[in-house]
């Protein structure tokens, strides 16, 4: 039926609430920073993490005027975080900042049902698995790699490696031209009905939209080739995988 699937994660594939600016979080990132150094208060780092996050995200639409959508890479704010305090850390200072950033902001964090399965079918049959995400990378490593997912994908396209994201017809033609896919060859399966779906449908793929309790509400109209609209991941099984 296809050759190729390309997943986007989070309310796809993984089921996830976060909540990035709770005061519990400020507090135990700035014991963080003090403990490498850099003095921070919970208000303070709270504050600046915004202005820096604002600054990185007018850099890339300067350097990127052609993209409708941007990303960020989240280590550059970390790190300019501890510059502005003077002190110097390494790559890995950063990779440990990322990965307790993401921990104390995750309120819950799991697979749905059925993905697992999913994928060892596809995988079975001999089918090409992508992922496309709007993500961080220092953030989703880990949790592909804590679900065992990364031996799945033939290929991992992350936004915040490219600096653009869906649903940015660049941004799926990075992972189409990277791979030499076939568009009419290949099928894009998310639960955003913008994102994932306007998305694939205007970069020519056929797309599938899943409606989980995350997903965005659907204010339009929802272009999808196939539809689960009670998120059971089962069903993905049933329509598209011959």
């Amino acid at each position: 039926m296809f050759k190729n699937y390309l997943f986007d994660l989070y309310g796809t594939l993984i089921d996830i609430n976060t909540d990035e600016w709770k005061k519990e979080l400020w507090e135990k990132l700035s014991i963080l920073y003090n403990y490498k150094g850099a003095d921070y208060s919970a208000d303070e780092i709270a504050k600046d993490y915004g202005k820096f996050v604002a600054e990185e995200k007018a850099s890339v639409r300067k350097s990127h005027p052609e993209y409708k959508n941007i990303d960020i890479k989240i280590e550059k704010v970390f790190r300019k975080l501890f510059k502005q305090k003077d002190v110097k850390v390494t790559k890995r200072d950063i990779a440990e900042i990322c990965t307790a950033f993401r921990c104390y902001s995750t309120v819950y964090i799991k697979l749905y049902d059925g993905v697992l399965d999913l994928l060892d079918t596809l995988k079975a049959k001999g089918k090409k698995i992508y992922l496309l995400s709007n993500a961080q990378r220092g953030f989703t490593e880990n949790e592909l790699n804590m679900f065992g997912l990364t031996k799945y994908f033939d290929g991992i396209v992350i936004s915040s490696d490219e600096e653009c994201s869906k649903p940015d017809t660049r941004y799926y033609d990075v992972l189409i031209d990277r791979y030499n896919l076939n568009r009419s060859e290949t099928i894009m399966i998310g639960n955003d009905y913008i994102s994932d779906i306007k998305g694939a449908k205007e970069a020519g793929l056929k797309a599938l939209y899943i409606h989980q309790s995350i997903s965005p509400a659907i204010k339009g109209r929802l272009l999808a080739d196939y539809k689960v609209m009670d998120g059971d991941v089962y069903k993905i099984k049933e329509l598209i995988v011959r």
